[in-house]
This record gives structure tokens, C-alpha cells and sequence, in this order.
């Protein structure tokens, strides 16, 4: 029951860091947007994968954090200096 609650309250989270990817007036703050939304959805796998019981969500939300690290970083030095 509570991990329902919680999946609940991180789908909330995840949408209002959509709504802000969005409606962001600067580059920068949708970049910070998209990293709140990887570590949301991040979390998102880990409680799926304790609902459904399967390892497997965990090891797939290891590697959506790497991914989603070396990704933030290419646009943090797009910003800073461009390509």
C-alpha cells in the first residue's frame, strides 16, 4: 500500500518537472529540469522494482543514472561554451 502511495507521489513529481522541461524561460533551467526528471524517474524504477519484485529494474535504473550523468554533463559544457 505504501509503495503505491509513493509511486503516486513520484508520477506527480515527474509530471511537474515535465511541465517545467516546458514552460523553462532559460536553457539552464530546463537542463536542471531533465536532471531532476532522470533522478525522479530513477527513483521511479527503483520502486517499481521493489512493487514488482524484479532485480532487474534495479539494474536498469544504474544504468539510466550513468547515462543520464555523462548526458547532463555534454549540456553543461554545450552551455558554458557551446559545441
Amino acid at each position: 500500500m505504501a509503495i503505491t502511495v509513493f509511486i503516486f507521489i513520484i508520477c506527480v513529481g515527474l509530471l511537474i518537472c515535465i511541465l517545467r522541461m516546458v514552460l523553462g524561460p532559460t536553457m539552464a533551467d530546463r537542463a536542471i529540469a531533465v536532471d531532476t526528471a532522470t533522478t525522479v524517474s530513477v527513483a521511479l524504477l527503483v520502486l517499481l522494482g521493489l512493487f514488482f519484485d524484479r532485480y532487474i529494474y534495479l539494474d536498469v535504473s544504474l544504468v539510466y543514472s550513468i547515462i543520464s550523468f555523462v548526458g547532463l554533463i555534454a549540456i553543461a559544457r554545450y552551455l558554458e561554451k557551446g559545441i
